[in-house]
């Protein structure tokens, strides 16, 4: 028989406790996911130490002394400030900003001495603490840091052995800042550019792409820069402020740089002229010949030029449309790339700098993430082959070895390739979103409105949630 209409059984009536699979699948869940989670923090953390023990041993062994300019030049400044009481930067015209001192003095705290073993200490120390802002970030569902372990290991023992480090530090914990405290990373990029210059084009970036929150950069920017100010005029140091300005503008061609290679190949063909020197002022290696001071004197106005019409081409890529969180990245590479590839000095460690466009273009969303992913594969083999010539052959590169020139003349073409790359994505980034507009345009005029494709996006990130899972963000 079948009960009354409206009655219920006792085998059909809903039971009012959970059974015991219902009620703690959710934890379960929850406590996979924080196990999982645990164990690739653990994984990170070991590659991380074996990453940095691998740099560390290599300034060791490595030829051609990669940890030179700290056991030598950086020890004589400290010791000179010491004993002397005589401070380059404040006593004396100095060829970095005046902030570059502190953590020269800060390795050397334990002595001169044991300044290199100071420093290396440091330098891993920023870079965890680099790391531990970037944790969060995912680039197609993989945390960007381990691309940076992945880059600082192609780049060699050159990626702790100098100043650049501190401010490639400081840049990078200024993009986690980007999207949520624009004031907070302009405050860290200018931190840096007061420790070494390069920086201060990201603050640049965020001035003309971070929309409704340049007041906020303007005032992070000030702010370090008033205290860098305020300490080193009341130590005396206001006559030698910025110094470092016009220290580079004497100097030859590096041989290195992008635009010496070709003097390098008539050195090593036996042209008339054309060598490689050892200037004892700014103790570095200069290739001279016909046309290379031409060349040296080309550098500043070329790379300005560049850097204006990237400016030019971002301005009208956003004016057409363009996502500014997308945008912005790339106009970070432009000036990066301009900053090394035109540059008439070549430093190896100048290759650590692509790090931060990059990394920036991978946490950008989703979009970005995958455009950026063919640089991010192009600047790990440009690293590694920087380290190929310094310090692995560097010896062979002063004597202009024919292989090790293939070697050097190919990671200068990938220089230029990147720089390329980015004025051409932001113009395809400009004409894409252009030919977007324009169809939706064409829809608004059938629907009675329009949108912009940049409504209610600014600058993004992809962030983790709660659930260990990548997320899109943009910021309005």
């Amino acid at each position: 028989m079948h009960p009354p209409h409206g009655c219920r059984t006792r085998r059909n009536r809903p039971s009012p406790v959970l059974s015991a699979p219902a009620r703690y699948a959710r934890p379960v869940l929850n406590r996979s996911v924080t196990t999982r989670r645990w164990i690739e923090l653990a994984g990170f953390v070991v590659a991380f130490l074996a990453v940095h023990a691998v740099l560390w041993f290599l300034t060791d062994v490595s030829a051609n002394l990669p940890l030179g300019d700290v056991t030598i030049t950086y020890r004589r400044w400290i010791e000179t400030g010491q004993q002397a009481g005589f401070w380059v930067g404040v006593d004396a015209d100095w060829v970095y900003p005046v902030l570059a001192i502190v953590p020269m003095a800060a390795a050397a705290l334990a002595g001169t001495a044991w300044i290199g073993t100071g420093w290396l200490v440091l330098m891993v120390v920023l870079d965890a603490v680099a790391c531990a802002f970037l944790w969060r970030f995912r680039a197609l569902g993989v945390r960007v840091v381990w691309w940076w372990l992945v880059f600082l290991l192609a780049l060699g023992p050159i990626a702790l052995g100098r100043i650049d480090t501190v401010a490639t530090a400081l840049a990078l914990v200024g993009v986690a800042f980007v999207a949520t405290r624009p004031a907070v990373a302009s405050a860290l990029l200018t931190a840096g550019a007061w420790t070494k210059v390069w920086p201060a084009a990201l603050v640049g970036v965020l001035l003309l792409l971070r929309r409704g929150h340049r007041r906020g950069v303007f005032a992070g920017a000030l702010v370090v820069t008033a205290l860098v100010v305020l300490v080193d005029v009341l130590y005396g140091g206001a006559a030698h402020l910025l110094s470092f300005v016009g220290q580079q503008t004497g100097r030859a061609l590096q041989i290195e740089a992008p635009l010496a290679t070709p003097f390098l190949w008539a050195a090593a063909s036996g042209v008339p002229g054309a060598a490689v020197y050892y200037d004892q002022e700014i103790l570095t290696f200069q290739v001279s010949g016909p046309g290379t001071g031409f060349a040296a004197a080309l550098s500043t106005p070329l790379m300005a030029l560049v850097v204006a019409g990237g400016v030019v081409v971002a301005l009208w890529a956003v004016h057409r449309g363009a996502r500014r969180a997308e945008a912005a990245p790339l106009l970070a590479l432009l000036f990066v790339g301009a900053l090394v590839a035109v540059n008439k000095v070549g430093s190896p460690q100048y290759i650590g700098w692509y790090a931060v466009p990059v990394v920036w273009g991978l946490v950008a969303g989703r979009p970005s993430a995958r455009r950026f992913l063919p640089v991010a594969v192009l600047a790990v083999v440009t690293a590694f082959l920087t380290q190929l010539v310094y310090p692995a052959y560097y010896d062979q590169v002063l004597t202009v070895q024919p292989w090790i020139l293939v070697v050097l003349t190919l990671r200068n073409v990938l220089e230029v390739v990147l720089l390329v790359w980015s004025v051409v994505a932001l113009v395809r980034l400009g004409c894409g979103h252009g030919a977007s507009l324009l169809g939706r345009g064409r829809g608004a005029s059938l629907h009675g409105r329009g949108a912009s494709a940049s409504d209610g996006a600014d600058v993004g990130s992809v962030v983790e949630g709660r659930d260990g899972v990548g997320r899109g963000r943009m910021e309005p």
